[in-house]
């Protein structure tokens, strides 16, 4: 029987949908009643005394006791490493789950003898097999296409996952599921990674580009300017490129401070605008940043709750502009240029 689980997520959500399915597997069918202490750090100041009171007490009617901390990332320092001690030398017939959401104690996550982490990889085959298993969790069998059509409907929001196969098995009971049957409980489409902008903006994919950045704006989780917030990062990261005479990926993510995969596609994509291109992205972004703090107005939010005329024109142009320049091939800039020149 493993002593000690660690759940670890950044989605408060994720760490909560998790720690319930362990608290499941730990008890293995005892009684909560009589089995389950349940705490949470910072609910009370003697909280950590009381969890180790509950960890140290030999269990009453059942075979072993399961002692769940939640919100682990409130402890203070010492709280951790008493707990640690507790891990490295456990008491028998005590099993303790812990839930960690952020950074934080991040040390509990190494001293546990089993740790969680419930980030999702943002592959697609990852997202669709992370809707399976969840699926799969509450006896609700899904086929691949189905999945990964829920998968690209909640998009970054796969903290959803677990509250829709919990609706479905409400609705439908356990058993093989359909698409047309999930579908009506998908609800808004969600979030999605900024890569998916900048890799259609890089492409010149403007209809892709113009898509992702409107479903940016509906699913609510980001407002006009934090996606040009993103956008300001991708092309000032281009512009730190530009010129430092880097030609390994290894050498652009030391100089970024990011991973070698991102920093190779930026530094390729450095090269090949040249400096001149570079600046004028740079511009752009500006004048976008400018026109959402106030240097433009194209009317407010309307009844239907849509996101903000200002921020959904303001944005539009701005991924325009830059599916242009940025997914321009060198010949076609300098080509369209000289057309323009030409026809004034």
């Amino acid at each position: 029987m493993i002593s000690s689980v660690c759940v670890v997520g950044t989605d408060p959500t994720m760490v909560h949908d998790e720690l319930h399915r362990q608290i499941a597997v730990a008890l293995g069918g005892l009684d909560p009643a009589t089995a389950l202490e349940d705490f949470t750090a910072g609910a009370s100041e003697d909280v950590l005394s009381r969890v180790v009171e509950a960890l140290r007490t030999p269990p009453f009617l059942v075979d072993h006791r399961v002692v769940v901390l939640r919100e682990a990332q409130a402890l203070s320092r010492d709280a951790v490493g008493e707990l640690l001690e507790w891990m490295a030398s456990p008491t028998p017939a005590a099993v303790l789950v812990v839930g960690v959401v952020g950074a934080r104690s991040a040390a509990l996550a190494r001293g546990a003898q089993s740790t969680i982490e419930t980030a999702v990889s943002p592959r697609a085959t990852d997202r669709a097999a992370y809707v399976q298993g969840r699926f799969g969790d509450y006896g609700l069998v899904v086929e691949l296409v189905a999945a990964r059509a829920v998968a690209d409907a909640l998009g970054d929001d796969m903290a959803r996952v677990d509250a829709l196969a919990r609706t479905c098995l409400a609705v439908y009971g356990p058993g093989p599921r359909l698409l047309e049957e999930i579908a009506p409980y998908v609800g808004d489409a969600g979030d999605v990674p900024e890569w998916d902008l900048t890799d259609a903006i890089e492409r010149g994919d403007l209809i892709t580009a113009l898509a992702v950045a409107r479903r940016m704006l509906d699913s609510g989780a980001r407002s006009g300017l934090q996606v040009v917030n993103a956008l300001q990062r991708y092309v000032l990261r281009l512009a730190r490129l530009d010129g430092a005479g880097l030609s390994r990926p290894e050498e652009a993510a030391s100089l970024l401070g990011i991973s070698a995969y991102p920093a190779g596609k930026a530094l390729a994509t450095s090269h090949r605008l040249g400096s001149s291109r570079i600046a004028e992205a740079v511009h752009l972004v500006a004048r976008a940043d400018l026109d959402l703090k106030g240097g433009a107005t194209y009317g407010s939010r309307g009844e239907t709750g849509d996101a903000d005329a200002t921020d959904l024109s303001v944005i539009e142009v701005l991924v325009a502009r830059l599916a242009r320049l940025v997914g321009a091939r060198p010949g076609s800039v300098a080509s369209s240029r000289r057309r323009r020149t030409a026809g004034r």
